[in-house]
């Protein structure tokens, strides 16, 4: 083997070693590699969450605190791709949807975007995996109740804004029919 193969072999492993295994994390949001910002559409401050069996929530897009999420999230919102996805994760705080795989383990990878909002009753986030570094690209959470042990630990991106008992009614398995991004 030449010098030049060689150095193109060994440059080649160490890209494969430092982008790491295909193998998923334990715990958490199994994902893929981060994907690359969305592309910015029209301005986006304000999402209405229709549910298949009825009723509907607000909440307000942070744009000014979290751009590239409140962008990812609607694109996928006016994209349709959040429509007949499940809640697959309730609980006494929180209730989380928007994984394609309906089961807490799809998604892509994308980076975390942090900020100083707080984790207070409605506080809607984005779901991540053992590294903090990294999100998922479509998971999203709304906290019923004040969640402080997540600040700074979450991408937070708004807050609801009304329909906060709908929210309370959601169960495992209830399906997105539509998000409307204004």
């Amino acid at each position: 083997m030449n010098r030049r193969s060689f150095l193109a072999t060994l440059a080649t492993s160490c890209v494969a070693v430092a982008c790491g295994g295909s193998a998923a994390p334990t715990g958490g949001t199994a994902t893929k590699s981060p994907s690359p910002s969305p592309t910015p559409g029209p301005a986006a401050n304000k999402a209405t969450v229709e549910l298949a069996k009825g009723g509907s929530f607000t909440f307000t897009l942070r744009p000014d605190k979290a751009p590239q999420t409140v962008a990812r999230f609607a694109q996928k919102s006016r994209a349709s791709f959040y429509d007949n996805l499940t809640f697959h994760r309730v609980e006494d705080w929180v209730v989380q949807g928007g994984d394609p795989l309906g089961n807490g383990t799809g998604g892509g990878k994308v980076p975390s975007e942090y900020n100083d909002l707080p984790f207070v009753l409605g506080a809607v986030g984005i779901a991540r995996g053992q590294d903090p570094a990294i999100n998922n690209d479509s998971q999203w959470f709304v906290v019923k109740k004040d969640s402080s042990f997540l600040n700074n630990q979450y991408t937070n991106f708004g807050l609801v804004t009304a329909g906060m008992d709908v929210i309370m009614g959601i169960k495992i398995g209830d399906r997105i029919k539509s998000i409307k991004i204004e």
